[in-house]
């Protein structure tokens, strides 16, 4: 749970950078620079695909590598669009019940969970 939250933040983070990146210099977003960043993000979405193959090759526990293939799919098509690129691969979600697990605000009960979200603090008055 810790490490999906910290996982969620780092997502946010690099996403927002890149958009504040090209938000204050739109002059390096241009076609060209977004045909290398869709590639590199392809590139990746098949070493992660060989990696499903490799680390589960007959499937585990109802979720098979090619379920998951498809979910890598679907994620890296929600990346692209989240820094404002097309998707490329235009699939579902094999997995929708792994949104609720990834949900980073979802409010819990003090009394019945352990609460792992950060909180914020206010400015202080000194």
């Amino acid at each position: 749970e810790y490490i999906m939250r910290d996982e969620s933040l780092h997502l946010a983070f690099g996403c927002d950078l890149i958009n504040t990146i090209r938000t204050e210099n739109p002059q390096v977003w241009t076609g060209q620079f977004k045909e290398n960043v869709t590639e590199l993000i392809k590139k990746a979405v098949e070493f992660e695909k060989r990696y499903a193959y490799d680390a589960c090759p007959r499937g585990l526990l109802g979720i098979n590598a090619a379920q998951f293939c498809e979910y890598v799919e679907y994620i890296a098509d929600r990346r692209l669009e989240r820094i404002g690129l097309k998707r490329v691969y235009e699939r579902e979600n094999p997995f929708p019940w792994m949104s609720q697990s990834v949900d980073l605000n979802k409010e819990k009960n003090f009394f019945e969970t352990r609460v792992t979200e950060y909180k914020v603090a206010g400015a202080l008055d000194w």
